[in-house]
């Protein structure tokens, strides 16, 4: 039986993994919700808006219609941005069969009460829908290049997982598979919001060492946030977590990191936004991240100061010197000590 995915979102992430897909032989349909574009999609046989010169492969075919889902195969992948996911999913959910399988590549909370992606699925379809995301340190240009890129795909239906890892693994795009729904989720979308952070430092004119101090203690933050919600600290430190954090906050690829660069120097939010023209899942994620720390009484100080700047207009220079001027504390919380052990003697 050949191997299909319905693939909704014809941006340059919904596209590059269409291409992946397609080039590894699986039958891929990518849906558009903007007929003008789809239809360009169609003629010109690639993204010209998003990722020109990559030709479309043969099994990829293009739609604008909702309805060609349903009898497409039972595997569905969403990329769209976080603010239209729930939409997404509630307009699509007449077409679909019972025993359709959900992923999504999309990187951030529900925007309505900060709720992770996979709560709104269950919402939306049952707690029982096999359920899957697609995460890690990857830029649509380079995966649709076919240059090398390492991913992890979670689910707590790990046949789901390997059925994921089956249509996307190849030579050049590295699958790793997880069990860890939660930590990956929360990864995926507190990463964007530190890559702001990082890209302001960089605009403010700070160096090398201000960004791999961000990078550090924003990665101690995400894990607070993580383990907090149900996550798992070894996720937050492998690809998911940060890989990806890594790759966003020392790339200008990272449309996050370039909003960041903008800001850092003197450009306002809508300023920074029109001019990057495209989404930048940050923005939302600082909010809902800045809520969940203060519900859950979690320390984030960098997303607190990355939200002040983009909902307070909290000028960016006082924001990086909010953060140093903080007491002085350990790096890492007091242990209990330990016997030392002495290795026998013979």
């Amino acid at each position: 039986m050949d191997k299909r995915i319905a693939i909704l979102g014809a941006g340059s992430w919904g596209t590059a993994l269409a291409i992946l897909a397609a080039r590894n032989g699986c039958q891929t349909l990518l849906w558009g919700h903007n007929a003008a574009h789809v239809a360009a999609l169609a003629h010109d046989r690639q993204n010209q808006r998003y990722l020109p010169g990559l030709p479309f492969p043969e099994p990829l075919t293009i739609t604008a219609q909702l309805s060609d889902i349903a009898n497409f195969g039972d595997v569905l992948l969403v990329c769209v941005p976080s603010h239209a996911f729930k939409t997404t999913l509630l307009a699509l959910k007449p077409y679909l069969a019972e025993d359709i399988k959900i992923a999504w590549a999309t990187k951030g909370f529900n925007t309505d009460d900060g709720s992770l992606l996979h709560e709104t699925v269950a919402e939306i379809f049952s707690k029982t829908t096999p359920a899957a995301i697609i995460s890690g340190p990857s830029f649509a240009s380079e995966v649709a290049a076919d240059l090398p890129t390492a991913i992890t795909i979670a689910s707590l239906q790990i046949d789901f997982a390997n059925q994921l890892a089956d249509i996307f693994h190849s030579g050049r795009f590295r699958t790793y598979t997880s069990s860890d729904l939660i930590g990956v989720e929360v990864g995926g979308a507190v990463k964007n919001v530190l890559a702001i952070a990082a890209g302001i430092a960089d605009g403010l004119g700070f160096g090398a060492n201000t960004r791999a101090a961000l990078i550090t203690r924003g990665l101690t933050e995400i894990i607070r946030l993580g383990v907090e919600l149900g996550g798992k600290q070894e996720t937050l430190m492998g690809l998911a977590g940060l890989g990806d954090l890594v790759l966003t906050c020392t790339d200008d690829q990272s449309r996050n990191r370039r909003l960041g660069l903008a800001l850092g120097r003197g450009k306002n939010r809508a300023q920074a936004i029109e001019e990057i023209g495209q989404e930048i899942e940050g923005v939302s994620a600082a909010k809902q991240t800045y809520l969940l720390a203060k519900k859950h009484a979690i320390d984030m100080p960098i997303t607190e100061q990355t939200y002040k700047v983009l909902y307070e207009g909290l000028d960016p220079l006082i924001a990086v010197q909010n953060l140093l001027s903080r007491e002085v504390k350990p790096e890492l919380p007091l242990q209990p000590e330990q016997p030392t052990l002495i290795a026998s003697q013979y």
